[in-house]
């Protein structure tokens, strides 16, 4: 560039062709790559790289999330600017107000979810080898701060295996210590076993042989020793387990160092200057020991909660093959409920429509205390959970900060304080419903207004759809199409039909495109006033090359498929085939807590389609084990 003149186009850019590159190439053959990006708050392109993804369909295989530095944070709480530099030449470029950047990562956040925060100088105070380099991002989900690369090598243990039965359960410590010794020895031998894709990488593994022991079924464990996860006793459970951890993590690696030898890189490291006293730093053999990290995938082969977080809910549907529908109860609320006399199948379908107990009359207080999901937690009792993990972890702690949908930009800002506050590395939150692409979730719309005076004239005016409730309640058919299976789903709100869904088989393509057209347009129409017995009348009987027999009928195409299946939910929910909807003033009122669309705030899983968990800094399914993040 220098002999043409040219300039760079900055990192944005750049992250646009990692995108594509991840895009093309799947792990295991199925599974699209995850990526982190981290830009330190003082660079020029803070703002472009902050607004990056208000787009949820741009750079939709990268983690974003601001290198938040002391300075900038002393700025924001001082009120004060500060000074962006150029990261070639150091120069200032620009002083900015810290509030205002500040103020544009929390409206991100509560948009979208997204930029994330990390707190680089601390990342950094903990950096156990400063001399090899400074430590400038994390792995996709945030909890391994490391150097260029440096690779992660993370073991979690299944706290809810450790708490002895009875009356009066306590945590087997002696057990957990043994089981840490061999965590520890397994995580160090992976090291030497594992095939490294590229020579720089080994030598950086076995160099600093970084290994990150953490730990899952936390919630579980709390649940068996009678204590709700947001109280002071479910802290003080949390201190003094990962503090028992982290010191018996400690000591099996320097067990392994007198056999084996310390880390190659160990005298260049803040544990070279040992002496004869107890408070000498120690003889490692990793430079790292603990990590939390996400364990999406894996508490769901452990069957155990994930990671840290709070159960995710009590009750909840599981889709397995063919689209098929599971309710799968936690085996220690099922427990409780069978002991206590009030399980049955219509109460936990019941509780299954519902993210929290608390409204559950049926469900004794007590119970309902000691269940609390990520719902329930409010995000100050989270953040401070988080900090407990921290005080005793070698790296970072993955963990997702939940915020109801009604929760405020100011709210999200006095979490990141109180981050900030109780030492915390870094901070993911997100906010219920707040993504663009979630299922039953349209944003908001104008009113609608149909002037009927001129509806038949050859200038009639243009009608608007009706908003949209963000709760609705509806049903999902099953069709088989000459271009195979044909879901379709038929919502309504308190005026009638609203909308239709559909989702065709492994098709994809133009029937894919095709079948989703019509149903926008079918919910399109419905929100504007059509009858719904028009539409039935206009898609029935359009025929496609492929014709296939379904349950005794013939399915001439998808469109008379989708027909067919509006005029079955016609009848079937008592609705006249002629009925005419409402004029478009709709207000916008939700159903009651406990409707089968309010579970519909998450998104999507690509693979199976069941409802995502939004967790630990990445998205989860706990119906197939999808994890954007692995």
């Amino acid at each position: 560039m220098k002999t043409t003149g040219g300039i760079a186009s900055g990192p944005i850019s750049f992250m646009k062709v990692f995108n594509a590159a991840t895009e093309a190439v799947k792990q295991g053959g199925t599974r699209r790559g995850a990526n982190m990006a981290i830009l330190r708050v003082d660079h020029p392109d803070i703002v472009e790289f902050i607004t990056a993804k208000r787009d949820t369909s741009v750079l939709t295989n990268f983690n974003i999330s601001v290198g938040l530095t002391e300075e900038f944070m002393h700025a924001v709480q001082a009120d004060a600017e500060y000074d962006l530099v150029n990261p070639r030449t150091k120069k200032v470029v620009e002083r900015v107000s810290a509030r205002s950047i500040f103020d544009l990562i929390v409206e991100g956040a509560w948009q979208t979810g997204e930029p994330g925060i990390v707190f680089l100088d601390r990342l950094n105070a903990a950096n156990p080898t400063p001399d090899l380099g400074e430590i400038e991002s994390t792995n996709p989900c945030g909890e391994q701060p490391l150097l260029p690369y440096e690779a992660c090598n993370l073991g979690s243990l299944n706290l809810s295996r450790f708490v002895t039965p009875g009356p009066t359960p306590e945590i087997d410590y002696p057990r957990l210590g043994q089981v840490v010794r061999t965590a520890v020895r397994f995580l160090d031998n992976v090291i030497d076993v594992n095939e490294y894709p590229l020579p720089i990488i080994e030598e950086m593994a076995r160099s600093n042989r970084k290994i990150g022991l953490g730990v899952m079924g936390f919630a579980d464990m709390l649940i068996q020793l009678g204590i709700p996860y947001d109280s002071e006793a479910g802290l003080e459970v949390a201190g003094r387990v990962m503090r028992f951890l982290h010191e018996r993590g400690v000591a099996a690696s320097v067990e392994i160092a007198r056999e084996r030898g310390v880390f190659p890189n160990f005298e260049q490291s803040i544990f070279a200057e040992s002496g004869a006293g107890e408070s000498s730093p120690p003889r490692l053999r990793n430079a790292t020991v603990t990590t939390i990290a996400p364990t999406g995938t894996l508490s769901i082969i452990a069957g155990c909660s994930s990671g840290i977080e709070p159960l995710f809910a009590a009750v909840f549907t599981r889709r397995i093959l063919d689209g098929k529908e599971l309710l799968e109860v936690h085996p220690l609320f099922e427990k409780v409920a069978r002991d206590r006399g009030f399980y049955s199948q219509e109460l936990m379908a019941e509780i299954g429509g519902h993210k929290s107990l608390a409204d559950i009359e049926e469900v004794p207080e007590d119970v309902r205390r000691l269940f609390v999901t990520a719902y329930d937690v409010s995000p100050e009792w989270h953040i401070r959970m988080q900090a407990e993990f921290q005080r005793h972890t070698d790296n970072a702690v993955s963990k997702t900060v939940n915020f109801r949908n009604e929760a405020t930009e100011e709210d999200i800002r006095q979490v990141y304080l109180l981050a900030y506050e109780l030492g915390c590395k870094g901070v993911t939150v997100y906010r219920d419903g707040s993504r663009e692409f979630q299922v039953l979730t349209t944003g908001a719309a104008a009113p609608a207004k149909v002037e009927q005076e001129t509806a038949l004239t050859p200038r009639a005016a243009s009608i608007s759809p009706r908003s949209r409730p963000v709760l609705t309640r509806g049903s999902t058919e099953r069709v088989t199409t000459g271009c195979g299976k044909l879901y379709i789903t038929i919502n309504e709100d308190e005026q009638g039909l609203c909308e239709v869904f559909t989702t065709i088989g492994k098709s994809g393509g133009c029937t894919a495109s095709q079948s989703e057209a019509t149903a926008r347009m079918i919910s399109l129409s419905l929100r504007s006033g059509v009858d719904p017995g028009s539409i039935v009348e206009e898609l029935k009987g359009i025929r496609c090359p492929m014709p296939s027999w379904d349950r005794g009928s013939v399915t001439l195409s998808c469109a008379d498929a989708i027909g067919k299946a509006i005029e079955r939910y016609l009848s079937a929910n008592g609705h006249s085939k002629s009925r005419q909807q409402g004029s478009g003033n709709s207000s916008s009122q939700s159903l009651p807590e406990g409707s089968i669309a309010s579970v519909g705030y998450n998104p999507e899983c690509p693979d199976c389609g069941a409802i995502l968990e939004v967790a630990e800094g990445c998205v989860v399914c706990r119906s197939c084990g999808y994890s954007r993040c692995t």
